[in-house]
């Protein structure tokens, strides 16, 4: 399916009696570009319309909103930006799920949490009108794994208006963005996936509708060549795997293999190594089995403390054979250029003394 066949969104307005109603839907509409209003009459992928229909005086509440939702939204005598009780079994992941890598200590944690407080936020979904009663999750993946793991059987919905397609990817990726859950290793995996199976006919192309940069892309894109198992290592580190990072890792792959890259996943972590030693490491000019070091300084031979009217202002440093270093501080004007002007003498060739 190419970007043109994917369906446009649409923005859902919230129940104005509800808060938390209100609070679940403007973080859908918050996102520029994520749901844009089409003109009458312009078809969705599917073949059907999705073109925005006239507002029916019994349906005073509802904002615009696509020819499919409405006759879900009536049939099931819903209220766009209602919270309602799903069963969990009719909840089902995205095809085009931002998320990827998602992680067991993670979701056991929150499972733990909302089994103690309950389900605070409400979860989005979409209805799949090809299989009614059940739904695709537009936002709130984690949420979804960490209830099934509590053993929960209902889920808080929202039901909003968005095909699955680009659109909804858009929002999810955008959402997670904002909530810094989204790593370089989840957009690897999809963006690769995207182009696999030709949703983009290239890098730029994917760049130009996600709003980033081609070179984005393309290094993530080379993440997406390192096996999960060793992309695993590194998604519950964050704060050290970044995307330069992961790219130093899966050029160091490419070169040395799996095992070899586990070894150095697990030396970056116990020895802190910092983008620049593993770019190194990469590079040959370091090795694995030793952390590189930056260059000590070098050592003073000689330190002779200067004082101004007992109180210290500085010190002259002697190194090896030929290097003198003076720090001063404190100095009048005066005494300053005093100093200066008796250096300058004493620097100056032997023949121009006489």
């Amino acid at each position: 399916m190419k970007p043109s066949q994917f369906a446009k969104g649409f923005k859902a307005r919230p129940d104005s009696t509800s808060s938390e109603k209100r609070t679940a839907l403007d973080r859908l509409n918050a996102i520029d570009g994520i749901v844009d209003i089409q003109h009458a009459g312009q078809a969705a992928a599917n073949g059907r319309s999705s073109a925005f229909v006239a507002e029916d005086p019994a349906d005073v509440n509802s904002g615009p909103e696509s020819d499919e939702y409405r006759t879900w939204r009536r049939a099931n005598r819903y209220t766009s930006g209602q919270v309602i009780e799903l069963p969990l079994k009719s909840i089902k992941p995205s095809p085009f799920n931002p998320r990827h890598f998602y992680l067991k200590t993670s979701i056991a944690e929150l499972a733990v949490n909302l089994a103690k407080q309950g389900q605070q936020q409400a979860i989005h979904v979409i209805p799949d009108y090809e299989s009614p009663g059940t739904f695709f999750v537009s936002d709130g993946g984690r949420r979804v794994r960490a209830l099934k793991e509590a053993n929960k059987d209902t889920v808080k919905a929202v039901v909003v208006d968005l095909p699955i397609g680009i659109q909804s990817y858009k929002l999810g990726y955008d959402l997670n963005v904002q909530r810094d859950s989204q790593t370089v290793f989840d957009n690897a995996v999809v963006w690769r996936r995207f182009l696999d199976e030709q949703h983009f006919q290239s890098q730029r192309e994917l760049a130009d509708h996600l709003g980033l940069d081609e070179s984005t892309i393309a290094v993530a894109l080379s993440i997406a060549k390192l096996p999960e198992n060793v992309m695993h290592e590194m998604v519950a580190r964050p704060d050290r795997f970044g995307s330069n990072m992961a790219y130093q890792i899966a050029r160091y792959h490419t070169a040395r293999g799996s095992d070899a890259t586990l070894r150095l996943i697990n030396k970056i972590t116990s020895d802190d190594l910092s983008t620049r030693q593993v770019a190194d490491i990469v590079k040959g000019r370091a090795s694995a089995q030793e952390t590189p070091k930056t260059p000590s300084r070098q050592r003073y031979a000689q330190r002779l403390e200067i004082k101004l009217d007992g109180i210290a202002v500085g010190d002259l440093k002697s190194y090896g054979e030929d290097r003198l270093e003076l720090r001063l501080r404190g100095l009048s004007r005066e005494k300053r250029d005093a100093l200066l002007h008796q250096i300058e003498l004493m620097l100056q060739p032997v023949d121009a003394e006489k």
